[in-house]
């Protein structure tokens, strides 16, 4: 129920959740469903993440995990590989970092315009609003010995190993 432009209506998905639905996960504009199966069903405004149908093979099987920012989602499949779509200024595309987000992800953060994701080797590797935390090219403090990120509206801080914080986004 509500708008239907933005996920009040789930009519053209309904046989999908139907049944075996685990999670919702929802942005401002979409909702995606996490199934026992580790498939992923969306719905509501197409370009916002409602349709996953660019990607829908890498959504379905193998889903753990699914992360949204304002106008785009991320999932963290079994594997440590990470599967995008939604918005392609807000984290939906992360082609530019695809090599490094195929294997050893381990969790993933967001604000409302970009994603970071926190790999085995303790990098970090971020995708979205550049202005915003969606890049960390260059920034060697974050190519290992992070533990934890954190994320507010505008930036991230990520705390190292030896109790030391980097921070990136938004100045």
């Amino acid at each position: 129920w509500g708008n239907q432009n933005y996920g009040g209506d789930s009519s053209s998905v309904s046989s999908s959740l139907s049944s075996g639905i685990s999670r919702i996960y929802g942005n401002l504009e979409a909702f995606a469903a996490l199934k026992d199966d580790g498939s992923v069903v969306t719905w509501g405004s197409s370009n916002k993440g409602g349709d996953s149908s660019s990607v829908s093979s890498s959504l379905s099987s193998g889903v753990s995990q699914i992360y949204s920012a304002n106008l785009s989602f991320a999932a963290l499949k079994d594997d440590g590989s990470v599967v995008t779509w939604g918005n392609a200024d807000y984290g939906g595309d992360s082609s530019a970092v695809t090599a490094d987000l195929a294997h050893g992800v381990i969790q993933i953060y967001s604000n409302p315009y970009s994603f970071a994701a926190l790999k085995d080797d303790g990098s970090v590797v971020a995708w979205g609003d550049a202005d915003y935390g969606g890049d960390t090219v260059g920034d060697i403090a974050l190519e290992s010995d992070v533990v934890k990120i954190f994320s507010n509206k505008y930036a991230y801080a990520a705390l190292k190993d030896d109790g030391s914080v980097v921070t990136w986004g938004d100045v």
